[in-house]
């Protein structure tokens, strides 16, 4: 908003000024043309100001609507907490339901979604760091997972159906209402969507197995047999999901088109991989391993090799990496804590006290902007937050676009 305001007064003061030099010169007496000369001379130099004022203006204006690059941190006391990366300090606390547990974060960066284990979703608006709204969800959610375009959220559910079954919710986000029910195998706990959104991963801990489902007809279309499977991410380019067992020490690397265990990472003995999260670049794996060893192990991917330690709090659970990749916010559930790593050293370079007993992490995107109207399509305009939008529809995003 800042360059238009800023633009529209130097056409104004442009304006003003040719027309007082008009006057200027149309006026015949000397000492007239000289108070009209001082006038001019004072209306420049405070326009100068004013110009200056606004220039200002405008870019506090801009720097105020970029989106706060923040990670938000479920406690198992029934608080969000929020930290602000820059400073790495806990700058909100937010009340949400019993049991928080997973939690993700829309595309555009407006929306917090927060699963409570006693049968509810909070809703928190990432501007105001408020619940804004609370969806009734199935029994026991936990692991949540948005869609790329931001229209659907998928929950898994805990409690085991009559039909023996764990259960995936879809929330439609535009009305955060449930639109559909996907059974899936027991010990369900997490899920990660594909980054071209057709596909969602469900790790199945007690069958054994990850149930693939097809998000256009959200169907199990396919099962992969992983031993006890929990953690599970995947790679920007979408190929390869990286999987954690904790009873067998193990993380199963998944190739995605074929839908086939394409290797298997031995991490030692008495090793129990809980989470597990990727850089943007790809590169590499960052891995908690809970107590006893209370550590992150980092896998390069290239060579699915173990190629650092770092030891973190105690109870290392979740794990989420920055947008650009320089740091890995660590939540430690038995130290009340969490442990930020510089990803280019390897090491912990900060400790945050967060709320008791936190669980996962997220962390918000880089803001988007739209370059051209198709990308506004299609639900499209749901992806891009500050400073751009949020858009409420369609139309607003294109008249974006038109604009600049």
């Amino acid at each position: 908003m800042g360059k238009p305001y800023t633009g529209a007064f130097l056409n104004y003061n442009q304006k003003v000024n040719s027309q007082r030099l008009s006057t200027i010169t149309c006026k015949p007496s000397e000492s007239g043309t000289a108070h009209e000369g001082l006038y001019a001379a004072i209306w420049q130099h405070f326009s100068r100001v004013l110009i200056i004022l606004l220039s200002l203006g405008a870019g506090l204006v801009n720097a105020t609507a970029q989106a706060q690059i923040s990670a938000y941190v479920t406690n198992l006391a029934g608080t969000v907490s929020v930290i602000d990366t820059t400073t790495n300090t806990v700058v909100a606390t937010i009340p949400v339901g019993i049991f928080p547990s997973g939690v993700a974060i829309t595309p555009n960066g407006t929306r917090v979604y927060v699963t409570n284990i006693f049968n509810s979703i909070s809703v928190v608006n990432a501007a105001t760091n408020t619940v804004v709204e609370t969806i009734p969800s199935g029994q026991f959610p936990t692991g949540i997972a948005i869609t790329p375009d931001g229209t659907r959220a998928y929950v898994v559910n805990q409690l085991v159906t009559n039909q023996g079954n764990n259960t995936v919710s879809v929330i439609d986000t535009m009305t955060n209402t449930v639109v559909a029910t996907i059974f899936v195998g027991l010990g369900a706990s997490e899920i990660a969507i594909t980054p071209d959104g057709t596909r969602a991963y469900v790790p199945d801990q007690q069958d054994s197995m990850i149930s693939v489902i097809d998000t256009a007809t959200n169907t199990v279309v396919a099962t992969i047999p992983v031993s006890g499977p929990s953690g599970i991410a995947i790679t920007p380019d979408g190929t390869q999901a990286y999987v954690t067992s904790p009873g067998t020490g193990t993380v199963s690397v998944i190739d995605t088109v074929a839908n086939t265990v394409g290797a298997t990472i031995s991490l030692g003995g008495n090793q129990n991989p809980f989470r597990v999260a990727i850089t943007p670049d790809g590169t590499r794996a960052y891995v908690t391993i809970n107590v006893p060893n209370n550590v992150v192990l980092v896998i390069d991917t290239a060579t699915n090799a173990v190629v650092a330690t770092i030891p973190v709090g105690v109870g290392p659970n979740g794990v989420a990496i920055t947008p650009d990749g320089t740091h890995a916010y660590v939540t430690n559930d038995d130290s009340d804590s969490v442990s930020v790593i510089d990803t280019a050293t390897n090491t912990v370079v900060a400790t945050i006290p967060v709320g008791e007993g936190p669980v996962t992490v997220a962390i918000t995107p880089v803001p988007q902007i739209p370059t051209g109207k198709e990308q506004c399509k299609n639900h499209g305009y749901l992806k891009f937050g500050p400073p751009a939008g949020p858009f409420k529809n369609q139309g607003q995003c294109v008249s974006y676009v038109e604009h600049h």
